[in-house]
């Protein structure tokens, strides 16, 4: 029998790279600041040693999870997350080391919701969610014509599949 599915090729948009590093800059630059003020708490009130360790640890989680999240994983994910759809399925497909490849049939499809956060609208981007009964599946970061178009056609399929069983 032949393989009639084919890998998704849609892409993410291109301003991608950007908004997510500026996301993820700004929670680190918030966690640093938090871990910040503990460690001057720590100091004003005189607390015990290993609290100001445990600040040192923190920061230093933190920063070598900015170097992954602001520097590697934003690239590798505008490189390797794919998206497709037909009006059967919905196919994703993401992961640089470990590949993930989730195929969705329309008919399992129950919502589809754009988001669009303070960063993501300054990039002019949207997030696509993707609801079904037991899951939640997600499209990061598209264009708002793209997103939405997408969206419309998804809910349309997804109605279609509904109607026919």
């Amino acid at each position: 029998m032949e393989n009639d599915i084919q890998e998704p090729t849609l892409r993410l948009g291109d301003n991608t790279v950007p908004a997510l590093r500026w996301g993820s800059t700004i929670s680190h630059v918030i966690w640093l600041a938090v871990f910040g003020v503990f460690y001057a708490t720590s100091l004003y009130f005189s607390w015990w040693t290993w609290t100001h360790w445990i600040s040192f640890v923190l920061v230093g989680l933190t920063l070598i999870s900015a170097i992954w999240s602001i520097g590697l994983r934003p690239v590798y994910l505008h490189k390797h997350f794919r998206y497709g759809f037909t009006d059967e399925f919905l196919q994703l497909k993401s992961g640089a080391f470990h590949e993930n490849y989730e195929l969705i049939p329309m008919a399992k499809i129950q919502a589809v919701s754009t988001n669009q956060g303070p960063v993501l609208r300054r990039f002019g981007l949207y997030s696509l969610e993707i609801e079904t009964m037991g899951s939640s599946h997600g499209i990061p970061a598209l264009p708002k014509e793209v997103a939405i178009e997408v969206r419309n056609q998804i809910a349309r399929y997804a109605k279609i599949k509904e109607v026919d069983e």
